[in-house]
């Protein structure tokens, strides 16, 4: 393989890592997934702490219970501090009050929703845009989707590394045993048979089990029969003692089993409802106790027996210099859980020709290679590390020449591709520099050029706030000579925002002018806005198929938050808000009636309704007209509004 030809390989790697969804830090709500019509999935913009990509959260609803109310239920935090995807699937197979049918049919990888929440994790395993890894995939569920989870968790336990059972009956047990009398389960028995030919997988399954201690719908008798059972499958006994989780009046008290296999906590104060933790609410969703969902990311992430924990060596300040024709290599290799065992240097030059070494490192974690008389060339200089269980560290990249420089010549772009997420876009590539000259890879956004970053012979530039629709990036690699090569990308920016639309109009996005229309179609819904451009520089916020659009005004830029969940600046904490604020360095400009301006905080009027007189929030500049007179705002701090266009 040539020189150029593993600057290819290299940079295909590279993008692999990047392809990360649209939706990355928000909710999809509704999707169709797997064998399931309605679910709603977040993706966290963070990756999992452990493993490789992130994690993946199955939590199934109880009975009665809309899939909307996990909307409300504090999960974004918790999928935000664990890099966990979460995702809610509303029962295809309900029985009694909407219920998942734990309690009839057959109980098997191929039977009604037990085949269908397999279908799901495939599915969502196969996106590489989730970026799931295998060995942390999770089930977990309330009340009667407690009792589906624990049984699906047991039929595939190769599958789903760990359960989370909250407020649940038995698996096995009957319906009635939910609402009534406590039933008797031999849970580790049922589970076992269940697993059948997959139980060796339970032997590094864990489980938390959780139940409210207020909870007077199902038996409290079910949290340590659950406990015990799931002990009892695992082949672990329960430690002494019990540790107090929480603060203040949000607590819940912890009981622990050998290695962390099984967790069973008592929420203290809450009732038959999932656990939200503050300010969480919905249908069985309590705000009295803690955060249940961020309790199973730590635990998850801390007590997983199937990832493989062991960090790689780290490579620092690697470098190459040639001496009479020789190429020294130097560096340090650190392993944080035990000692690197070997450091390989690979040298290749543009012919294919490949020289191979190895180095042990010094007491001082150091270490140098110094290759054999190399003919004149340019050399590429690749270092490993590998750790006493064979763990590989990333490869670092230099490259250096042997003997004088060539002719000039302008750099080499290759492998440059685009990632689009919401309204960022990351460019990476590779670059080639024969003359070893190069001064700058410029990338052209459409807010304005950047200088990329540089390592070895890898690039990359971010730029976010972009307007939404197509448009062109270029990148231009730039030598000492002022020799230079440029290519073109193309990408889709998605500039939506998901809100209701009162949201949207209090946001200035929409007006009253279509109202009806988009009330039509929407009704109190959240829905999607995306920001498109106009002649002129002028944007206008529009649904999918245009037909729910809003006035023509000034491009929102960084004053757009470009996603959901923010303060519209009205006081009404709802999804999908516009603070018109941004980077203090720049400047956000509105221009829209000034009863929006106000109803968005960046205005405020007195006197008579019909026609008060309105000012600029934080300046008092007066703004010309009554309610609906037409102003033009700018600030460049997000707070103090003055008259007039950007500076």
């Amino acid at each position: 393989m040539t020189f150029k030809n593993k600057l290819l390989v290299a940079g295909t790697l590279l993008s692999a890592t990047l392809a990360i969804p649209a939706q990355a830090g928000s909710w999809q709500q509704n999707v169709t997934v797997g064998n399931f019509n309605k679910v709603h999935v977040y993706t966290p913009d963070s990756l999992s702490p452990i493993g490789q990509g992130r994690s993946l959260l199955v939590v199934l609803h109880g009975c009665t219970q809309s899939i909307d109310a996990y909307l409300s239920a504090n999960f974004e935090q918790a999928a935000e501090s664990y890099g966990m995807v979460v995702a809610v699937p509303d029962a295809m197979n309900k029985a009694g009050f909407g219920c998942w049918s734990y309690w009839q049919g057959a109980k098997s990888r191929t039977a009604g929703d037990y085949a269908n929440i397999l279908s799901l994790v495939s599915s969502m395993k196969a996106n590489s845009g989730y970026a799931i890894d295998e060995d942390q995939v999770y089930v977990a569920g309330l009340s009667s989707g407690a009792a589906f989870a624990n049984t699906t968790a047991c039929i595939a336990p190769d599958v789903f590394a760990g359960v989370g059972v909250s407020a649940g009956p038995s698996i096995g047990t009957s319906s009635s045993g939910a609402i009534g009398s406590c039933e008797y389960a031999n849970v580790a028995q049922r589970c076992q048979q269940y697993a059948g030919s997959y139980s060796g997988s339970l032997d590094d399954q864990i489980a938390s089990i959780a139940h409210g201690d207020a909870d007077t719908t199902v038996d409290t008798c079910y949290n340590r029969q659950n406990a015990e059972g799931m002990a009892g499958a695992y082949g672990v006994s329960e430690l002494p003692g019990s540790n107090l989780l929480g603060s203040g009046s949000r607590t819940a008290e912890e009981y622990l089993w050998q290695e962390g296999r099984v967790s069973m906590i008592w929420l203290n104060g809450v009732d038959h409802s999932w656990s939200g933790g503050s300010g969480a609410s919905g249908s069985y969703v309590s705000g009295t106790g803690i955060n249940y969902a961020m309790y199973l990311g730590e635990y998850f992430s801390e007590n997983n027996k199937r990832v493989d924990r062991n960090q790689p060596p780290q490579l620092s300040s690697v470098s190459a210099s040639e001496s009479s024709g020789q190429l020294i290599v130097t560096g340090n290799a650190t392993d944080a859980e035990g000692y690197v065992d070997n450091v390989d240097v690979l040298i290749t030059n543009n012919n294919g020709d490949t020289y191979q070494y190895s180095a042990s490192t010094q007491s001082d974690d150091s270490f140098s290679v110094t290759s054999a008389t190399l003919s004149d060339d340019l050399y590429l200089v690749t270092v490993t590390a590998s750790d006493d269980v064979g763990a590989v560290s990333e490869a670092s990249t230099v490259s250096v020449r042997v003997g004088p420089p060539p002719p000039p010549a302008a750099p080499v772009l290759s492998d440059v591709l685009v990632d689009a997420n919401g309204q960022c876009a990351t460019v990476t590539g590779s670059v080639y520099d024969e003359n070893q000259d190069l001064t700058a890879v410029e990338v052209t956004f459409a807010t304005g050029t950047q200088n990329a970053s540089v390592d070895g012979l890898s690039f990359s530039a971010e730029a976010c706030d972009l307007p939404g629709g197509s448009q062109t990036i270029t990148v231009t690699a730039i030598d000492a000579s002022g020799l230079s090569s440029n290519t073109q990308l193309s990408v889709d920016i998605d500039a939506g925002v998901i809100a209701t639309l009162d949201q949207h109009i209090s946001a200035g996005r929409l007006d009253y002018t279509g109202y009806s229309t988009c009330y039509l179609e929407y009704s109190t819904d959240a829905f999607k806005l995306t920001e498109q451009t106009q002649s002129g520089g002028m944007c206008v916020w529009q649904d999918d198929d245009a037909s729910c659009t809003g006035p023509v005004q000034a491009c929102s830029g960084t004053g757009s938050d470009g996603g959901s969940g923010g303060d519209d600046g009205s006081g009404d904490d709802g999804s999908g808000g516009d603070t018109g604020g941004g980077d203090p360095a720049t400047c956000a400009e509105y221009t829209t009636a000034n009863y929006y301006h106000k109803v968005a905080g960046r205005a405020y009027s007195t006197g008579y309704y019909y026609a008060p007189d309105y000012f600029a929030s934080g300046s008092d500049d007066p703004l010309a007209g009554s309610t609906w007179g037409t102003s033009t705002l700018y600030s460049t701090d997000g707070s103090v509004w003055f008259a007039g266009n950007c500076p």
